[in-house]
């Protein structure tokens, strides 16, 4: 621990504490980066903890998974000449340190009114989070036994320690929050009921089902969505197994690690577009280069083969044109033989739900809300992948922040 508050110091000591903040401006968030810095350079880390609450209460999550290179410390002024400064493991290293010492997440006086939050992954927590630190009675409604949404079975643990998530939610349940498990809305409660029983609903699900590409052969054994595998609805023995992820983003890079480390023979990453154009960040890149994981830019899965299981893949080459898409190249076919594919191309809500809800649906398939965050129902809101917001965790944090604020207004104006 001493070492690492050591590189800590070393890292917060490279702040320039810049005035226009340039860091805050990438931040989703809008965290005063500067400022949390500043108390650590001063060893004033409870002060830095509480300038973090003002903007995240999930400080060690955001710290270790962000995509900082896209983001705060991508935007960092120093990045021009230097290194920028490694503002994730200073959050992360604050927010360790709350936990661990039981530092308090602010509350203000108990209010009557009630909440409704669906959903426990991180637009759900952190909408929790902000109502509860505002004195609203909040009930978290999870279908699992478990809490955490995507922290806990979207990301691999060899990224994100389920230790450290298991008391960061222990800290924001701390503020008085209810929980209820094994509770799936639609089957075991429906909206109606929600919406009699509580002042407001705000539903945080998530998009859970995988997108797939529509290929000829996709229904053979051996042919995944990375969502279904991620909460483990199915099961794959990857040892040693050919495998191929398809996909460009965080999610494939997570996949083919997993299937390396779970003891795949061979695990190859098809993306259609260059690496440059990969939305996955560059340190999980490295890392899986490291372990073994080849990649194939510009290249297109066109066809699975197999005749009950999957043999391969045919696959053709592309090229970009202005606009960055990826064009087939005619005459390029070439195949690749696998024994596993794994699609990592996105995911969608739960369009069977979404119908149930009763509320609007925007084209794309995703749930309708205005600039508040408001369904068509004004009783009841919704952020995060399922109203098909930016997907990062971070991201996820603000869309929830920002529609706690939202039920708060809504609130205040019913009681008046």
């Amino acid at each position: 621990m001493e070492k690492e508050k050591l590189e800590v110091k070393i890292a917060a000591s490279k702040c320039e504490t810049c005035v226009t903040k340039p860091c805050q401006i990438g931040c989703p968030l809008n965290i005063d980066i500067p400022e949390f810095i500043e108390n650590v350079k001063n060893n004033n880390y409870e002060e830095a903890f509480k300038v973090l609450c003002k903007s995240t209460v999930l400080p060690s999550v955001c710290g270790e998974i962000c995509p900082v290179d896209k983001q705060c410390q991508g935007s960092c002024a120093k990045k021009v000449s230097y290194d920028p400064v490694e503002i994730g493991k200073i959050e992360s290293y604050v927010g360790d340190l709350a936990v661990e010492n039981g530092w308090k997440l602010p509350r203000k006086s108990k209010k009557k009114e009630r909440i409704a939050v669906i959903g426990s992954g991180p637009s759900g927590l952190t909408c929790a989070g902000f109502l509860a630190e505002n004195g609203y009675q909040v009930t978290i409604y999870e279908k699992h036994e478990y809490l955490g949404g995507l922290l806990y079975h979207g990301i691999p643990k060899f990224r994100l320690d389920k230790e450290l998530v298991s008391k960061v939610i222990k800290q924001i349940l701390d503020l008085g929050i209810e929980v209820k498990t094994n509770v799936s809305l639609g089957k075991d409660i429906s909206l109606k009921e929600l919406e009699k029983e509580y002042d407001a609903v705000f539903l945080g699900l998530g998009a859970n089902v995988s997108k797939m590409m529509g290929l000829s052969g996709e229904e053979l054994n051996g042919v995944y969505g990375a969502n279904e595998l991620l909460e483990n609805l199915v099961q794959v023995d990857y040892t040693s197994k050919r495998v191929v992820v398809i996909g460009g983003g965080g999610v494939s890079i997570d996949m083919a690690r997993t299937a390396i480390k779970e003891g795949a023979s061979e695990v190859g990453i098809i993306y259609r577009r260059s690496r440059s154009e990969m939305s996955a960040e560059m340190n999980d890149i490295r890392a899986a280069k490291k372990e073994g994981i080849k990649f194939l830019f510009q290249t297109n899965v066109i066809k699975v083969i197999g005749e009950d299981k999957v043999t391969g893949i045919e696959c053709v080459k592309t090229t970009l044109d202005k606009e960055k898409k990826a064009i087939n190249v005619e005459g390029s076919n070439f195949v690749i033989d696998t024994d596993v594919v794994i699609m990592a191309v996105g995911s969608r809500a739960d369009s069977e739900l979404l119908e149930s809800l009763k509320l609007d649906v925007k084209e794309n398939g995703y749930l309708m809300v205005n600039s508040n965050n408001q369904t068509s129902n004004p009783k009841i809101f919704a952020a995060g992948d399922l109203t098909g917001a930016k997907s990062t965790v971070a991201w996820a944090c603000r869309n929830g922040r920002d529609t706690a604020y939202s039920i708060m207004k809504f609130l205040s104006k019913e009681g008046e």
